[in-house]
Formats: structure tokens, sequence, C-alpha cells
């Protein structure tokens, strides 16, 4: 199963561009959309699952068009949206199996059976008879979760899926969503935290203002940190001076005052090291420095 997406562009009434110009191509896998808040990523996702239309450009799931096939790649999708809500008056299970009867889910034991084994699997079988809407926010977000994943759906939308979720439950997420790569999907995680995107994705896209300014695997990304990620041992008097001068990433306090990480392109006016840099690194240096795509 392939996405492919030319000439991609959504322009609002009053002018604003939110999308510019999106040529990507998405296979099976996990597939991280990473950018700061504002970059375009949620106008994005509600194109692909068929919330908003376009203003230009081409969408396509294999050979289905996203303008002229409106219903059937709906019928594929299971999608997240950061602004997930449930039914005041259902109970937990109620909800999911409503869910699963939406995404095609006819018979009543297999039904029955989905449902089950999804609550499971997010963690929330013992409270599968409470309300919904009763539930923590952490619950409801794998609440929502779970109603994105059932059905088997053939693509899975997330936006921001790890808002709210404790260090505990995005490590279960994310090896949920591991588990589901054993077959042929495409997973869509659009989201601004950095480590939800190295601990999962093999392949992943930058978005910032609308543009889409880095497309290949994370390790790529971190190639282009490698030599411009610098730790500098400073005192008390320089922490201020540093931060003017480049982006911070990290400040640890040390014996004689601070371990600092920053990124540059050449490290000046103060003694460092260079360092290894992971995903978080290479980001902030591409967004502060403006690489070419």
């Amino acid at each position: 199963m392939k996405i492919t997406i030319k000439g991609l562009n959504k322009k609002y009434r009053n002018g604003f561009s939110a999308l510019k110009n999106i040529n990507l191509e998405i296979n099976n896998g996990l597939f991280g959309l990473l950018g700061p808040n504002g970059a375009g990523k949620t106008t994005f996702m509600r194109i692909l699952v068929t919330l908003m239309r376009p203003s230009s450009g081409i969408v396509k799931v294999d050979d289905l068009d996203l303008r002229k096939n409106r219903r059937q790649i709906r019928a594929m999708l299971g999608y997240l949206p950061q602004d997930f809500s449930v039914f005041a008056k259902l109970s937990t299970w109620e909800f999911l199996d409503y869910a699963a009867a939406l995404a095609g889910l006819t018979s009543i034991r297999e039904r029955k059976r989905a449902v089950d084994e999804m609550l499971e699997q997010v963690g929330l079988f013992d409270v599968r008879d409470r309300r919904a809407n009763k539930l923590s926010g952490g619950m409801k977000r794998r609440l929502g979760i779970a109603q994105a994943l059932i059905g088997d759906p053939k693509i899975v939308i997330v936006d921001e899926p790890t808002t709210g979720l404790d260090p505990e439950e995005r490590i279960r997420f994310r090896n949920l969503l591991s588990t589901m790569t054993q077959r042929e999907i495409i997973i869509i995680l659009s989201t601004h935290i950095v480590g939800d995107i190295s601990s999962t994705c093999t392949e992943m896209a930058l978005l910032n203002k609308g543009e889409l300014i880095f497309h290949n695997a994370p390790e790529k990304l971190i190639e282009e940190a490698r030599g411009h990620v610098f730790q500098i041992d400073a005192i008390d008097s320089e922490l201020e001076q540093i931060k003017e001068k480049y982006p911070v990433i990290t400040t640890i306090p040390a014996e004689n005052g601070w371990e600092v990480q920053v990124v540059a392109d050449q490290l000046k006016h103060f003694p460092g090291k260079a360092i290894e840099p992971n995903l978080e690194h290479a980001y902030v240096y591409r967004m502060e420095y403006g690489l070419d795509n």
C-alpha cells in the first residue's frame, strides 16, 4: 500500500497558507510527521482522513483518488484526532463496540472478541464497564487509540497520540504500534514529541510553516547534526551568554556549574566538545539552521 501526494496546498479564505506544495510518498510501516505547533501537521492529517478538502494538489491511496473515492478511502482508515472526545452515556466497552460497528464489524460475536482484545491491549479491560466520560485523561487517550485501531484498518492516522499519557503508557502505545507493522499497514504518527518518532518510526517528514523541509529516515536527520552538537562546561555567569548565542537543548547542574548541550554550525566564544547527536538535537539543528531539503 502507498499514499502518493503531489503538489498539495491548503490556503484558507483569509489568505493563510497552511500547506505549501507538499510532495510526499508514504509506504507501509510507521511514518512520523514532526514539526512545531502551527507547522501544518493537523491540516495535513485532516486532509488525509477526508475531513478537509485541499485547495489544490493530488492525494492517492494506491489507485484511489482522494477527490473521487472518498468513501472507499474512509473505509480503509482508522483516525485519532487531537481533540478526541467520547459519548457521555456510553460505557468504555459500549463506546468501543460502537466504533467497531462503524469500522465494519457486523458480527456481534466477532465484534465482542475484537473489543475485548483491544481493551486488553490498551490496558482498559478492567474499566470496560465504566462510563467513558468518567475515565482519566490518559485513559480517554488510550480509548481513542483503541477506536482508531479496531477493525484492522489499512491506514491508521494518529494526531498527537501520546498527549496526556505517562511514560509507561507511552511505551505501551509505541509497542502496540510496532506490533501492528508486522502486517501491511500504513501508520502515520503526527507529533511534536521527538521521542515518539525516534522510538518507533523508520521514516519521517518534517514540516515547518506549511513546508516540507525534510523527508527521509530519522538516522539521516541525525547524520546532518553530527559535528554540530556540543557540550559546554559552564559557570553560572556564562549561562545566559550561552543561551543568547546558541540554541540550548539541555542544561544539567554539575559540580562546578552546568553541563550545557547546544547546537551550532561552529562553536565559538566558549570551550566545548562535540558529542554524538540524537534526534532531538538533529530536529533543533534543522529548524534553527534551515538546511536545504
